[in-house]
């Protein structure tokens, strides 16, 4: 009997970089609480849309062209950006990934964000500047759920799960390919969950 593995979904992890990531987020998490404090538009948006938390993503969505500390963090994205597309066997033909979304995501206690996917981007992730004790991870779907029909549940422990929680520290980037749906349970923790998330594009 032969067994194949087709059509995996491959989610990459790793620390941004190997020294200084305390030191990068502290920055980082000055930068989102005053661009936060200033952004009325952002603030709005985010009390319609997003409940109790705050996003750029209505107002400031290219944080990567507004400051040069998320200049930076954009650089350091791009070997983490372009190793998992190696990965993934893109042929590029000769044209890189580029940035074109970078926007932060700060969730108070209590805060959701539901289930959702990045549209006409190729590869998205996120970048976790704060993650306190009982924060949540980021919860994968299966890309197949929705043509299980009769399939039986799995038994517990079982290596494949219509659900996935990818679980999260600060300094930590995690990418998928952008059709993935994702979304972040209610956070836990005691204090606000920090992350930045972004999209890379082919065209």
């Amino acid at each position: 009997m032969t067994l194949r593995r087709l059509f995996p979904t491959l989610v990459y992890a790793a620390p941004l970089q190997r020294t200084g990531a305390a030191a990068f987020n502290r920055r980082l998490l000055r930068e989102c609480q005053q661009y936060r404090a200033d952004d009325a538009a952002g603030r709005a948006w985010s009390k319609e849309r997003y409940p109790g938390g705050y996003t750029s993503y209505g107002s400031l969505n290219r944080m990567h062209r507004l400051s040069p500390t998320f200049t930076t963090l954009e650089r350091r994205l791009r070997r983490h950006v372009t190793a998992f597309a190696a990965s993934l066997e893109y042929d590029l033909d000769g044209r890189e990934l580029a940035m074109t979304d970078c926007w932060i995501n700060m969730m108070a206690p209590g805060v959701t964000h539901g289930l959702h996917l990045h549209p006409l981007a190729t590869i998205s992730g996120t970048y976790y500047v704060r993650t306190p004790a009982r924060a949540p991870g980021l919860k994968l779907e299966d890309p197949r759920l929705d043509r299980y029909m009769a399939a039986p549940p799995r038994k517990r422990g079982a290596q494949h799960q219509p659900w996935v929680s990818m679980q999260v520290t600060a300094g930590t980037v995690l990418l998928f390919e952008s059709w993935l749906r994702h979304e972040v349970p209610p956070n836990r923790a005691a204090t606000e969950r920090v992350s930045i998330s972004f999209n890379f594009n082919w065209f």
